[in-house]
């Protein structure tokens, strides 16, 4: 039999027969097809390669990491971050002004105050609501932008701006462009994970985490909320640690003949490289998920002992425990339209920040006390805040509201104790020191030493990039 031929059946054989669980693992950076890239200028024959291997950014850099908190669904900002004495003062009167509506059909004009307290928190004196008790413990570590606007009034866009740059669908996220550009410090665990919700995906579900045209390389990993938190990641029980070697060793010299064979063939050595790293995650991501190895008063002070905190803490440690460990950038999204508060917004509202305030404060608070938060940027906040009028009148709700909502950061080289920005006197239109969707990522890019002209990828439609020729500034006031 031919010799070329025996090893590809051989190699064929040994991966459909074989239950080694990397299969599964490594499923997770294969779903896109690889693009095809050229350098800029003079066509090079010679074909890219990509790696994960860390990077040294082309600027200063204040940030080497970043974890992602995404509120999806759209927080109200009026009864969380941004106090507004008027709407207190005008509440229940009907408005005279322009309000856009995302639906019409159950629209009002009848403004709507919170019905929960402010009150200045920290040294800073920042105002947060009532409903945000941790938080307001660590406002002296905060950015708070009150003036965020993307424009695009529903979910789906929204939600692609914050994460890719532009409205529309099918491009690489903020994560896989980070880690396209700055490689990750641990080869033994996934440059971009994400931390899915127990209760399923956000609005547009994978595309949350997908690389789009950036080879998969660059897509994030998927680790689940419940246990197993990585499908298939132990080997058959029948089968020994010294034999498991063996077979792993030799499913990586096949692997070598193989591409030895094909040589150029950028998505098999993508392949190649994502089994190798799911062969070594079998020992580096069992003990970075270990969550017992955390003292008591750890697991206390990110709420795993309350039941209606457990498993936002789970996430919001399990994202110190990979940030320590190398990892770039850490996504933890909420679930389905969580915070998409079209009505019962008295009793949702309370509900959902009593789950993550403790966790994400405490999260704040850790990696300060471990000397991370310097060089480690959080950011929290949703597509959108909420309108100041009254949606469905017999179950008070607020409709989506796009042009002025909040978010805040933290850590990585941004000012702490700082308010940035504000809306008009009644919280529905950024209207002080707006920051458009493509600023904050300009700021975040220059944060972690990058401009936008050196993130950017070829393909045949062009030059891809993500701020995509948009008129972004770098937000200096923002900045420490």
């Amino acid at each position: 039999m031919d010799a070329k031929f025996c090893s590809a059946g051989s190699r064929r054989h040994f991966l459909a027969s074989q239950a080694m669980g990397i299969g599964s693992l490594a499923l997770a950076w294969l779903l896109h097809e690889e693009s095809r890239a050229a350098p800029a200028g003079k066509p090079s024959l010679a074909r890219p390669s990509y790696d994960l291997v860390a990077k040294k950014p082309p600027q200063p850099a204040r940030a080497t990491a970043m974890i992602s908190i995404f509120m999806q669904g759209g927080p109200s900002h009026l009864d969380l971050f941004d106090p507004k004495p008027e709407l207190t003062r005008q509440h229940l009167k009907t408005y005279q002004g322009e309000i856009k509506y995302d639906n019409a059909a159950e629209a009002s004009a009848k403004l709507f105050a919170s019905p929960w307290k402010f009150a200045p928190q920290g040294q800073c004196g920042m105002e947060l609501s009532e409903l945000l008790p941790c938080l307001g413990q660590i406002a002296d570590q905060i950015t708070l932008i009150r003036s965020m606007h993307t424009g695009v009034n529903n979910h789906g866009q929204s939600i692609n701006a914050l994460n890719t740059g532009r409205p529309t669908g099918g491009r690489p996220v903020l994560g896989s462009w980070i880690t396209y550009a700055l490689g990750t410090c641990s080869q033994n665990l996934p440059a971009y994970v994400v931390l899915a919700d127990p209760t399923g995906l956000p609005v547009l579900g994978v595309d949350n985490w997908s690389c789009g045209w950036l080879p998969s390389l660059y897509q994030g990993t998927v680790v689940r909320a419940q246990q197993p938190r990585i499908l298939n990641l132990d080997p058959p029980p029948d089968v020994s640690p010294a034999a498991q070697q063996q077979y792993l060793r030799y499913l990586e010299r096949l692997n070598r003949d193989h591409l030895a064979q094909h040589p150029g063939e950028d998505d098999l050595a993508a392949r190649i490289a994502s089994y190798e790293l799911a062969a070594r995650m079998q020992t580096a991501a069992k003990e970075a998920l270990d969550l017992s190895q955390e003292t008591a008063a750890t697991h206390r002070m990110y709420g795993l002992d309350q039941p209606h905190t457990r498993a936002w803490g789970e996430r919001c440690l399990i994202a110190r425990r990979l940030i320590e460990r190398g990892v770039r950038f850490v996504q933890i999204p909420s679930g389905n339209q969580h915070w998409d508060h079209h009505n019962g917004i008295v009793k949702s509202l309370p509900q959902r920040t009593s789950q993550c305030d403790q966790p994400t404060a405490a999260l704040v608070q850790d990696l300060k006390a471990r000397g991370l938060i310097d060089t480690t940027i959080v950011m929290w906040g949703g597509e959108m805040g909420r309108l100041p009028v009254i949606q469905n009148e017999k179950n008070i709700g607020r409709d989506h509201n796009t042009y002025g909502f909040s978010i805040w950061v933290a850590g990585g080289g941004f000012k702490a104790g700082y308010v940035h920005g504000a809306t008009d006197e009644i919280g529905h239109k950024a209207v002080e020191n707006v920051v458009h969707h493509y600023d904050l990522h300009a700021t975040l890019l220059h944060l972690f030493g990058l401009t936008p002209q050196e993130v950017q990828f070829e393909r045949p439609a062009g030059v891809g990039s993500l701020l995509d020729g948009q008129p972004a500034r770098v937000v200096t006031e923002l900045l420490a």
